[in-house]
């Protein structure tokens, strides 16, 4: 690649960084609402996207790929590992709600100091020029490579077990309004795998198939800090709108004690008439769907199951599923667990008999012979 394309792309890629950083640090934490999660995550995006500014700008300053491969991949590789840890911990930390294990915060610092450790030993002992393209700093670049691909298999692992067990909870729990959420996750998780899978490309490559890979890398971060921008904000639109539903439920709480027992009452027949009508027994309910459907407004149904031993939708729909599970057993013993599942409107089988057991203790075979 011509050197004067070569630095227009570097600073191309400093100021879409640096735009992207400053927009999680400066001007999205008026939207966050004190969301704790949300904010941790907003500091790993931005300390991700800042590091991989400063490489470019490195890149920029030094004029690194004129002056060769080795020591543009020094570079290359001691920023991107901590850069693809931080946006792996972002996703990561969604989806476990802020529950990161020990080996998770510790396996991106522990790659770094083992690529570090590489790469700093075979510049040692490279000979007279540290940084010359020689087999031994190759090998050395490779290795780090290889450790650095590791930890990301490692990370995307972790990312996609995580997607499955999200999946199956909203499909089984009803609330697919995180769908976005997860498809954010799942072309993050893609992205920084990308990253990792073609690694070669910075080691080996300096001509215009860097062109292709930077615009695929920078495609890919820019949906992944636009997606995360969007869901910041519908999840600040959704707390305001809690937020004005649960003033509104205080207004009602100063009404008069008749109308709250009226209004009880009410949600109570509601419900009745729609589980007796087996509405609940089909796939993909959410409570939104069900609210209108009973004719009385989400935030109320909300509140009456908190005061309810289920405390949310989610648990009292499945107890109930449940029940018409245990129900139809009696009923057509020689039914197999496939098809309870699939008229008691869940998903899976496995995850009907999860729920089943964890629910009565038994499986549906040892209910069968319980009988």
């Amino acid at each position: 690649m011509h050197p004067v394309m070569m630095e227009n792309f570097q600073f191309a890629a400093i100021t879409l960084m640096t735009l992207m950083t400053v927009a999680l640090a400066i001007w999205m934490p008026r939207h966050l609402n004190d969301d704790k999660v949300l904010n941790r995550s907003r500091w790993m995006m931005a300390a991700g996207l800042a590091l991989l500014g400063i490489h470019f700008l490195i890149q920029y300053l030094f004029k690194l790929r004129v002056q060769g491969v080795t020591p543009a991949v020094f570079v290359n590789l001691l920023f991107f590992i901590p850069c693809c840890y931080c946006l792996s911990l972002c996703v990561l930390n969604l989806q476990r709600q802020g529950r990161l294990r020990p080996l998770e915060w510790m396996s991106g610092p522990l790659t770094l100091l083992i690529a570090a450790g590489i790469l700093t030993d075979a510049y040692l002992t490279n000979g007279a020029d540290p940084l010359a393209d020689t087999p031994l700093m190759r090998r050395a670049e490779v290795t780090a490579g290889i450790c650095y691909s590791i930890m990301q298999i490692y990370y995307t692992y972790l990312q996609i077990t995580e997607m499955r067990r999200m999946r199956l909870a909203l499909a089984n729990y009803y609330d697919r309004e995180r769908g976005n959420l997860l498809n954010w996750m799942l072309y993050t998780s893609a992205v920084l795998a990308t990253i990792a899978i073609m690694l070669p490309v910075l080691i080996y490559f300096t001509g215009p198939i860097m062109v292709v890979y930077g615009l695929i890398i920078f495609g890919g971060l820019f949906y992944m800090w636009l997606q995360f921008i969007g869901y910041i904000r519908t999840n600040a639109a959704n707390s305001m709108r809690e937020a004005e539903e649960n003033e509104n439920e205080m207004d009602m709480d100063t009404a008069d004690a008749y109308d709250k027992v009226r209004d009880r009452e009410r949600i109570e027949e509601a419900a009745r008439n729609w589980l007796s009508a087996d509405r609940h027994l089909r796939c993909g309910i959410t409570i939104k769907t069900a609210a209108d459907e009973m004719q009385i407004p989400r935030h109320q149904l909300t509140l009456w199951l908190k005061t309810t031993e289920y405390g949310q939708f989610s648990n009292w729909i499945t107890y109930h599923r449940i029940e018409a599970a245990k129900e139809m057993l009696k009923q057509h013993n020689d039914w197999n667990n496939e098809t309870i599942a699939q008229e008691c409107g869940f998903n899976t089988r496995n995850y009907f008999q999860a729920v089943f057991r964890k629910q009565t203790g038994m499986t549906p075979a040892q209910y069968v012979e319980s009988l």
